[in-house]
């Protein structure tokens, strides 16, 4: 923290313009040996959010004319004097400009560095930081939101609101205990009893919008499985809208798991598409069946790609049987030939689409299906929504610890002994915002982020 630091923050590559952040006390004394306004007014007397038109120098000499946007603390985004150079964005200028940075004093920042120091001087919560990393990963528009509700800190706020239940409770029983010449009143059983109830009803609350939460955030994970040659990669392709996987006529082309993320509609699909399941003596197709019967024993959702210009036969039937009939959706592939296959016969699956993969017909019905299946409903991002899985077990621990203190009233016990277990679950909500997260956890969320960020 005691460093100055100095990164590149737009992408490395050619552009209009490259942007170097350097962050820390002395942040303007370093630019200042490198950057010199036109004005001939020093660096280091610029106001504060304010951008000045410059020269920026390497070892002395000019290299490029741009702008330097000067942040001082406490008001930037790290809470520290920042400094933001826009050079022309050529790959050797902006790496020049950077090590020029380096040259005046600044060292490099590591990976997230620059958020990690905003969420150490107090300027964003933990959960807030992370939602910044999510905001940049998103690839659809909920993923999006989501992101953009956490860093709005929608989901701090209501972390905040059950901490002040606890403290509430906590702090109305040890005062009575610590100051009983006070002439204070003491918390009964009854309504400590009636807190608790109230913290875990809140806390159930916030609990049942993980499973939304990691759907929108992580997408679902889907494997396309059949037999050989009833077009598991021509709707992997239909699905991503791309020559992702390779096709062709003849049976056992795909001889290997093909993955694939791919946006339906508001829900981002971890596609797999799987070698075909049939009975073989080569060595190669046994391994990638048995990788094919393992993904889908782990997908969330199986499209079941029947050939419905055919009967069943015992090879459909094997892939039937390894299906999961709440998770899966069977695709009645290539009805431009034709419906042949009996439907009488998929019995038990509520789930049953038409498509021909070829000629897209269907997919989109197939689309809107998947997409209802996990999204049916709108999400309001405006109430907080639990989204990984280390805010959910911190949150469930938490849980525990408030269920035991109901328990120990329950059982006789006063506040003042069941304030213990509260006391606990108060540290596990400070690990969901920081107050209590380890540095290996704060070090491990930060080495997500990129560099310059």
């Amino acid at each position: 923290m005691g460093n100055v630091i100095s990164a590149l923050s737009t992408p490395m590559g050619k552009g209009g313009i490259a942007v170097i952040r350097v962050s820390g006390r002395g942040a303007v004394e370093v630019c200042e040996k490198m950057f010199c306004p036109m004005s001939k007014k020093p660096l280091s007397d610029v106001e504060s959010n304010k951008a000045v038109y410059g020269k920026i120098l390497f070892e002395g000499e000019e290299i490029d004319d741009g702008i330097a946007t000067v942040f001082r603390a406490p008001a930037s985004f790290t809470g520290e004097d920042t400094v933001e150079i826009c050079c022309h964005g050529g790959v050797l200028l902006s790496q020049k400009v950077l090590r020029s940075t380096y040259i005046c004093g600044a060292v490099p920042a590591r990976a997230g560095e620059f958020t990690q120091r905003a969420f150490m001087n107090g300027k964003l919560s933990l959960s807030e930081a992370e939602a910044v990393i999510d905001l940049i990963d998103a690839e659809n528009s909920e993923q999006l939101k989501l992101a953009h509700s956490r860093v709005k800190g929608v989901l701090a706020k209501r972390v905040d609101e059950l901490r002040e239940m606890l403290l509430s409770l906590i702090s109305s029983v040890y005062v009575f205990v610590d100051y009983p010449e006070e002439d204070l009143s003491d918390v009964s059983c009854e309504s400590a009893l009636l807190q608790t109830e109230a913290m875990l009803f809140e806390t159930d609350k916030l609990l049942s919008t993980y499973e939304t939460g990691k759907i929108v955030s992580e997408g679902v994970s889907a494997v396309i499985c059949g037999k050989p040659n009833t077009g598991k990669s021509s709707l992997l392709n239909a699905l991503s809208q791309s020559e992702r996987a390779i096709v062709t006529s003849i049976a056992g082309t795909t001889r290997d798991t093909v993955e694939e993320k791919v946006n339906i509609g508001r829900l981002t699909l971890n596609l797999c598409d799987t070698a075909g399941i049939h009975a073989t003596n080569d060595e190669v197709e046994k391994l990638g069946i048995e990788r094919s019967v393992l993904k889908m024993k782990e997908a969330q959702l199986i499209l079941c790609v029947l050939d419905s210009s055919a009967h069943l036969d015992d090879e459909d039937k094997r892939v039937l049987s390894d299906c999961n009939k709440q998770n899966t959706v069977i695709v009645l592939n290539k009805n431009d030939l034709g419906l042949v296959i009996d439907k009488k016969e998929l019995s038990g699956f509520e789930n049953i689409v038409e498509i021909s993969a070829k000629s897209g017909e269907g997919i989109d019905k197939l689309r809107s299906l998947i997409e209802g299946m996990f999204l049916s409903e709108a999400i309001d991002y405006n109430s907080a929504i639990i989204s990984n899985e280390r805010q959910f077990a911190a949150l469930c621990r938490a849980k525990e610890l408030i269920t035991n203190a109901k328990e120990a009233l329950l059982g006789g016990y006063t506040p003042d002994v069941a304030s213990m277990e509260l006391e606990l679950a108060l540290a596990c909500l400070g690990e969901i915002d920081s107050r209590k997260a380890s540095e290996e956890v704060v070090n491990a969320i930060f080495s997500r982020f990129c560099i310059g960020k």
